[in-house]
């Protein structure tokens, strides 16, 4: 099937949802070839992936999971990565900031395919383990608040794309399929997109899919994150309706900042600023308030504030107050104390 469907694709034509979801399917399955694997990622990258290919590729890699199975209503922040910004680890800053609070946050990520440093490299360099099975998650959540699901340790069946995906080196359909893939099946979620096109793609599908509340943010500066630089677009997924409003630091209250002052070079000099933000030095204002937008649009979208401006007020006293240093040791211990029963 794979084979055929791919001439359909190069003739121009589009996939059901059913023919998206075949198509995973046989990666997953290990029935497709390098070679096709990588262009079939490469066709759908280049004119733009449909909602119906989007939705059926989802299901199949959220069939082929392993499953974090927790009674707890939980949260993820993530980003598509591949935006080109080079920008430091926002969003897992952001949940160690949520999870501070007291938001239960399984966060769902990977290494670096496509950017400057993946939510598993920030985390190793922060001294965090990123490797658990799902009986460590939920005993890290009952703990802390806050565990990260890896994902080639919950998605084994992607270990068929890696290669094609390393061969490439451009953002392709696994990029905008991991923050739809949680393990855990978070049901509230901050979703960064790198393009307003792919926002409203993913909107829709979210929408199919199905969630409690779901906050899908694209930078109008390309960003994957809600953008501390100037406006972001906003798309709140909820009751099955899709409500689109833009959002700037200063409707929050917080100033607008330059690309440079949330830029890095690799993982260590973003677990470097990271821990800056943390322990509430001011010298880097921009990043502190990256970290402030985001995490307050999280306690919104966890239903732990009315406005996202009431959770960046939050937000703010968890780092002034110490509570988020106090948390981003909490979660170091864990490594020390799954060596020590290991």
């Amino acid at each position: 099937m794979f084979q055929e469907k791919l001439k359909e694709l190069v003739a121009g034509t589009t996939l059901s949802e059913q023919e998206a979801e075949g198509m995973m399917d046989e990666i997953m399955d290990g029935q497709a070839s390098p070679a096709q694997i990588a262009g079939f990622l490469s066709i759908l990258s280049l004119r733009g992936e449909t909602v119906e290919e989007l939705t059926g590729c989802v299901r199949s890699m959220r069939a082929h999971a392993k499953h974090l199975n927790s009674n707890r209503e939980l949260m993820d922040i993530v980003g598509t990565g591949g935006d080109g910004t080079a920008t430091f680890n926002i969003s897992t800053a952001s949940a160690i900031v949520l999870s501070a609070l007291g938001v239960d946050v399984a966060k769902h990520g990977n290494r670096s395919v496509s950017s400057t440093s993946g939510a598993a490299d920030v985390l190793e360099a922060l001294g965090i383990p990123v490797r658990t099975t799902p009986e460590e998650a939920e005993r890290l959540l009952e703990r802390t608040h806050m565990c990260f699901l890896f994902a080639p340790v919950y998605h084994a069946s992607m270990k068929y794309a890696i290669e094609p995906r390393k061969a490439l080196g451009f953002r392709t359909i696994f990029n905008l399929l991991g923050p739809l893939t949680n393990p855990a099946g978070a049901q509230r979620q901050l979703l960064g997109v790198y393009s307003e096109k792919a926002a409203e793609a993913y909107a829709h599908a979210v929408s199919s899919l199905g969630t409690h509340r779901t906050l899908i943010v694209s930078g109008e500066d390309g960003m994957d994150e809600i953008s501390v630089t100037g406006a972001t677009r906003c798309l709140l997924v909820e009751r099955g309706q899709i409500r689109r409003f833009t959002l700037t630091p200063e409707s929050v209250g917080l100033a607008s900042g330059t690309m440079s002052g949330i830029q890095v070079s690799n993982p260590a000099e973003s677990a470097a600023l990271i821990e800056q933000i943390l322990d509430g030095e001011t010298a880097n204002r921009t990043a502190r308030n990256a970290v402030l937008l985001n995490a307050g649009a999280g306690l919104f979208v966890a239903g732990r504030t009315s406005t996202i401006a009431e959770g960046v007020h939050e937000a703010d006293q968890a780092i002034g107050d110490g509570k988020a240093r106090r948390q981003l040791s909490l979660l170091r211990a864990q490594r020390t104390e799954a060596a020590a029963h290991a």
